[in-house]
């Protein structure tokens, strides 16, 4: 009897050239899913071929405020999932335009060709919050659970790895500064979460091996305020840095003249971002809606930043051996 081979499923991933992006196409080509990578530039996309076998991946042109090539991207898709999210404005980039127009325009042209949607948000989303990024994110997770009744939607903290924007930042900042900055004093409270987890919950919600139509938040093992991020990575990059208290008043200033610059370190929507701790909820937590509940062993900090950290220190590879 001849055995019939199935197709693999397709899987279109919206934001799949950026840092989380790379991580979610790992785990789904793993797990030998085809992946159509849908980015705004796919002529810079090459990095994410060796993730896969030879035309397993395949990047193509898509930007969320452009209704019709998000349509074109997703024909044929068994599951969308939806990465795009951007820190600060710029240009036409909008929050509004990509947070919430275009986690509308996915989650529409998902439910047209009924493929599943999963849409990565993240903590702190809150149609109250005094922060836009905030805001918007609220809105774009309302309009992708009216759009689609079943799209799992996850929040996840501050995440760290090899290509983060946060621990990578500060850690290049300690080469040349005898200081790092504490925002607001340092108390606020992050619950960083390793890109990778989060890549393995999405792929598990690809699997449809999770519940659907809920809202999932993923923080790490550890819950650290900012001094105590700044410490554990000196600690890795074995450097010795004042950290000096910055009061909310002068960050606010400072971030005013910062948010000039076309690619800022801070920003004053990020100054009010800081005021709220980053942290998993405790009903997120009692209701099983967590990397813990998915079964997915987070990895710490501790574990991981001397894995891509090593390259800022002093030595390299080699810490220093204390004075005898």
């Amino acid at each position: 009897m001849t055995e019939i081979l199935q197709t693999p499923k397709l899987v279109v991933v919206f934001g799949g050239s950026g840092f989380v992006g790379r991580h979610v196409v790992r785990a789904l080509a793993q797990r030998g899913y085809r992946i159509r990578a849908a980015c705004r530039r796919p002529d810079l996309a090459g990095h994410l071929q060796p993730l896969g076998n030879v035309g397993q991946i395949q990047p193509v042109q898509a930007n969320l405020r452009v209704r019709w090539s998000v349509d074109n991207a997703v024909q044929g898709a068994d599951h969308v999932v939806n990465l795009v999210g951007i820190l600060h404005e710029s240009g036409r980039q909008r929050f509004s335009a990509v947070h919430d127009f275009g986690a509308r325009a996915v989650a529409e042209a998902a439910r047209n060709i009924g493929a599943g949607l999963t849409h990565v948000s993240a903590l702190g989303a809150d149609l109250n919050s005094a922060s836009a990024y905030a805001r918007t994110k609220a809105r774009g997770e309302k309009a992708v659970l009216e759009t689609v009744k079943d799209a799992v939607v996850f929040r996840p903290s501050i995440n760290f790895g090899p290509e983060d924007g946060f621990f990578n930042r500060f850690a290049n900042m300690a080469r040349y500064s005898p200081a790092l900055p504490l925002i607001g004093g340092g108390a606020t409270k992050f619950q960083p979460v390793y890109v990778a987890d989060v890549a393995e919950a999405v792929a598990s919600s690809v699997d449809n091996v999770i519940e659907r139509g809920r809202i999932y938040e993923l923080g790490g093992p550890e819950v650290l305020t900012f001094r105590e991020c700044m410490e554990e990575l000196l600690k890795v990059i074995d450097r010795k840095r004042l950290l000096v208290p910055v009061p909310w008043w002068l960050a606010d200033l400072q971030a005013s003249f910062l948010g000039l610059l076309p690619n800022p370190m801070l920003t004053r929507d990020q100054v009010t971002q800081l005021r709220q701790h980053n942290i998993v909820s405790e009903t997120a937590a009692r209701e099983g809606r967590t990397l813990q509940g998915l079964g997915i062993q987070a990895q710490s900090v501790g574990t991981i930043l001397p894995s891509y950290l090593w390259r800022f220190r002093a030595a390299g590879q080699f810490q220093r051996k204390p004075a005898a």
